[in-house]
């Protein structure tokens, strides 16, 4: 826990209290410390900081919860990110085992001579779909036709006609996807994942959660993208790339949480007190003002005054801990209802994958190159599998005899599969991943599994009715939400942090219209599609 003690200078500073310790709080945090003028305190449920981009560590190896690509459209981001971590400068040790010939920018960090540095990495990312691979977006390569035998291909293309001539309703995330795939595809590559994920078909939810994270693709884009690649730009930018088109993107060493504790560190250095292990009980508001926050940890209950609020936390568990005015019985009845999605991530260290690599890539121990693939076959409940090597080879402890993956669960607190023990899921986990091929079970070492409640904020059911709940808290003056739960929209950690920094602007008097703070990702200047 990161402390400090308080003088009367320190008494004397308007007082902030940030309510959550991820990628927005901590950007928050970062950018009111550059001012003298504010004392911050964050409030931490957890042991760690990072939130859901923290980096777990275990026995040497380490897990990046649901995979984090650092890239953004917004050059400010990228900015801000090798600020805290330099760019890679010198080869890494794979591009050193695989004499891979790369080129860097100059005067950039050595990550064999210094921790504090960005990898810059390739992206690939498959689907896995009747035990073959796809391309993640589907590609127009022969391979893909193949794969998918004729009569699959004539559908696909006849019905992604048809999907251009009739044009459905945007109704749902179902109609946003077969409108710029076609049906077929759709029932191919997104249905049934979707439907894992999410824990409800695609008709049921919302097209703002395609709005939002893939509002740029469709099967057109995917045509233009292979007629104009040669032609690119090959910056570490890619601004003129749909998101889910990059094909690099930079990465902290030891993984995300890296980062965010570089930034923890350098806040506390400037005066940030971070209590982790504090969680936040009630907001005590007076003349539509928060004036103190009651947190509980293990010594007690404590309250801490404040002249600002910033909160991350979760709109449900937000208006749950209002006291001091009241609360509309239908704003209280929206947000207690609102929908989340709850993840669990299985690590397995393996001798090696059942998969070969039948790729042009070269990789250590021809283990297949992909840092995500998207298990898509029904058969099967794990979402997603991570390969950490892929992603740095600083994750895992033993790189060159070593492979260490993680298998991604998309669950609900307290069904079947989150109250399962450990012993019993990692079992489960093992047995569905050798039932696919990707594994032989008598080549697993080890195994731990890492849970995360409220891991994604869900677009159905009371979500429809949100807006109630933004009216209510923005008329609590001194109230800012921001991040993913904080303002229950499944953002990419780039636009996170611009709620951050949007809240510290206000603080600042940078800016006065507090809704600017909710339009990030909403705007056409935020989206994954650029004009």
């Amino acid at each position: 826990m990161f402390v400090r003690p308080k003088t009367k200078k320190i008494m004397d500073k308007k007082q902030v209290v940030i309510v959550g310790a991820g990628p927005a709080g901590l950007t928050a945090g970062y950018e009111l410390a550059k001012e003298d003028n504010y004392q911050i305190t964050i409030l931490e449920e957890n042991k760690q900081v990072g939130g859901i981009s923290k980096t777990i560590e275990y026995k040497g190896n380490r897990m990046d919860l649901g995979g984090h690509r650092f890239f953004s459209k917004d050059d400010s981001i990228m900015q801000w990110w090798v600020n805290i971590l330099p760019l890679q400068g010198a080869d890494s040790i794979d591009d050193i085992l695989l004499k891979r010939d790369k080129q860097y920018q100059q005067g950039g960090a050595n990550p064999e001579q210094s921790d504090k540095v960005m990898l810059v990495r390739n992206r690939v990312s498959r689907i896995f779909y009747l035990r073959k691979f796809f391309d993640y977006p589907i590609s127009l390569r022969l391979e893909t036709f193949t794969n998918m035998g004729l009569w699959r291909t004539l559908k696909a293309g006849f019905g992604y006609i048809f999907s251009v001539i009739r044009k459905r309703k945007e109704t749902s995330l179902e109609n946003f996807y077969i409108n710029r795939f076609g049906k077929p595809l759709y029932e191919m590559f997104f249905e049934n994942y979707t439907e894992k994920i999410w824990g409800v078909h695609p008709s049921k939810l919302g097209a703002d959660w395609g709005s939002q994270r893939v509002k740029g693709l469709s099967l057109m884009e995917l045509v233009k993208n292979v007629l104009y690649k040669p032609f690119k730009s090959k910056s570490i930018s890619q601004k003129d790339t749909e998101t889910s088109l990059i094909e690099s993107f930079i990465y902290p060493k030891y993984g995300p949480g890296q980062l965010w504790e570089a930034v923890a560190a350098d806040i506390t250095n400037k005066g940030v007190a971070i209590k982790t292990n504090h969680c936040l009980i009630r907001l005590n508001i007076e003349n539509n003002k928060v004036v103190s926050a009651v947190v509980k940890n293990d010594n007690g209950e404590q309250t801490i005054a404040c002249d600002y609020l910033i909160s991350s936390m979760p709109i449900k568990d937000l208006v749950q801990a209002i006291a001091g005015i009241e609360v509309p019985d239908e704003v209280k009845q929206v947000a207690a209802n609102l929908p989340y999605r709850d993840f669990m991530t299985v690590g397995l260290l393996v001798n090696k994958l059942a998969i070969k690599n039948e790729t042009k890539i070269k990789t250590w121990h021809n283990i297949v190159p992909d840092t995500w693939i998207y298990i898509q076959e029904a058969d099967v409940k794990v979402g997603r599998l991570q390969i950490f090597n892929n992603w740095s080879p600083y994750m895992v402890k033993d790189l060159e005899n070593m492979v260490w993956i993680g298998l991604e669960y998309f669950c609900d607190e307290g069904d079947n599969l989150w109250e399962m023990s450990d012993e019993d899921f990692i079992k489960f986990a093992v047995d569905e991943l050798a039932s696919t091929g990707i594994i032989d079970k008598s080549d697993v070492k080890d195994a731990v599994r890492v849970r995360v409640k409220k891991a994604y904020p869900s677009y159905y059911g009371s979500y429809y009715q949100l807006q109630k709940v933004i009216d209510f808290l923005n008329t609590i003056d001194n109230l800012y939400c921001i991040g993913r739960n904080g303002q229950h929209r499944y953002n990419n950690m780039d636009h996170s942090m611009l709620t951050g920094i949007e809240a510290a602007n206000h603080i600042l008097g940078k800016t006065s219209d507090k809704n600017e703070i909710w339009n990030i990702n909403t705007e056409k200047e935020y989206h994954e599609t650029k004009k």
